[in-house]
């Protein structure tokens, strides 16, 4: 049989995609840094090995799945090529994978994550379904007649794939260390579309997106009545959020999530109008909505010796607003304390008053030096930058994190895509010892 070895396995991509083939009766191990991340779990949880990286751990008769952020110099790269290895790279193996399933895409530049766990976990409630999630979670069934992919436009991966559906989110200029501007976005997502086999899905309320060219036909969905699946009658409380769908103008069923914010309606509109599509039954369109938990990093709330304490990804001023307006919506009556931790000084520097606006609707707001990333030198930006542009905002270290005791009734909103964890982890320690003082 053969042996897979996932150089990065860490990956949120490589950790899920480790977890698919492991599901699926094949032999899987890999290597990363020694470092702890959360995406890590899942592999110890099914006993697949991890190892540091190290050349000798790539040995005769392996298949080398190489994640993205892996140079061809890496001594691993180099010791499989010495040895004549088969050497894939993620995404070229993800899309050969994925073509003995009906694949679904989950892409844009907000909330790919969010909607490909609700529509892995909806789909799941109608018939085995492989899915591969950026959280770093996957799960593979040799049964699965579906395939659900988180599909990153990072350097244009998702070229590499041809799905059958696609679900866009929006799109938004990010990665400004790739993507040269706003246009160059709109060319990758519209390259990508054209790849798209059966159907696209794709967000009317998006301007960008009501511009989108396909092959096949492209069904709308949205907030404004004009999408061909539209939310009306809103019904927004601290538990729950209720609404109606209308398909192209009539009345189609009552649907409930257990989230919050605008965002989530949105997402559950996506899943709605593909599953409809694929004339899955509307009850269980309803059960699988009503019991989804969430997906990792996103809006995980935690209640701590008296706190509120609440974990997410958001990393782009959008993702903020919807975070912030999520945390507004479930929490009225109690102040949002964000704490944020800019993600690369590229993102920081090209989007800084964005950043200052989204982050001012908090009633306090302190932010953590810049996680800067392996492609990037800091220049002369720092994290003050943002700070004196946001009325009240503090930078706070590590060793001051303390100081956010003072709001004690507050809900605190760690957000970030780099180690904010590191800061959110040490007030945990703090107020547990506190409370066993």
């Amino acid at each position: 049989m053969t042996l897979f070895h996932f150089i990065g396995i860490k990956g949120s991509g490589m950790s899920s995609l480790a977890q698919i083939l492991h599901d699926s009766n094949y032999e899987v191990q890999g290597s990363d840094i020694e470092k702890y991340f959360f995406t890590e779990d899942p592999l110890h949880e099914r006993k697949i090995p991890i190892y540091p990286f190290d050349e000798n751990n790539i040995q005769k008769g392996m298949t080398i799945i190489a994640g993205n952020a892996f140079p061809d110099t890496h001594p691993e790269m180099v010791k499989a090529k010495e040895l004549e290895l088969e050497i894939i790279r993620y995404h070229d193996f993800l899309g050969n994978y994925m073509e003995k399933f009906i694949s679904i895409g989950v892409t844009g530049t907000h909330g790919k994550t969010s909607t490909t766990g609700l529509l892995s976990h909806v789909l799941s409630g109608y018939k085995p379904t492989t899915y591969l999630i950026g959280d770093g979670t996957g799960e593979g069934l040799a049964s699965s007649e579906y395939f659900v992919f988180e599909a990153c436009e990072y350097k244009r991966h998702f070229l590499a794939y041809e799905p059958d559906y696609a679900i866009i989110t929006n799109i938004d200029f990010d990665h400004p260390d790739y993507f040269k501007d706003l246009d160059d976005v709109l060319d990758a997502f519209g390259a990508m579309a054209l790849r798209v086999k059966k159907a696209l899905i794709a967000c009317g309320d998006d301007r960008h997106l009501q511009k989108i060219q396909a092959n096949v036909p492209v069904v709308y969905y949205g907030l404004d009545e004009s999408n061909d699946f539209a939310a009306k009658n809103i019904e927004k409380t601290s538990a729950y959020t209720k609404f109606d769908v209308f398909v192209r103008n009539e009345f189609f069923h009552t649907f409930t999530i257990p989230l919050a914010g605008d965002h989530a309606i949105l997402n559950a509109l996506g899943v709605i109008a593909l599953c409809h599509y694929e004339g899955i039954p509307v009850a269980v369109l309803e059960d699988r909505l009503s019991s989804f938990q969430g997906v990792k990093r996103r809006f995980t709330v935690m209640e701590i010796a008296g706190r509120t304490i609440i974990d997410d990804y958001a990393h782009h001023p959008t993702e903020i607003n919807a975070t912030l307006q999520s945390a507004k919506q479930k929490y009225p009556d109690r102040e949002i304390v964000a704490i944020f931790q800019p993600h690369t000084f590229t993102r920081t520097a090209a989007l800084l008053d964005e950043f200052a606006n989204s982050l001012s609707s908090a009633d306090h707001v302190y932010l953590c030096d810049i996680f800067g990333s392996a492609r990037e030198t800091s220049g002369s930006l720092s994290v003050n930058d943002l700070v004196d542009k946001i009325a009240g905002a503090k930078h706070i270290l590590l060793e001051d994190i303390g100081r956010l005791n003072a709001h004690r009734n507050a809900i605190y909103l760690f957000m970030g895509a780099g180690d904010v964890q590191k800061y959110m982890n040490e007030f945990k320690k703090q107020i547990e010892t506190e409370e066993t003082a």
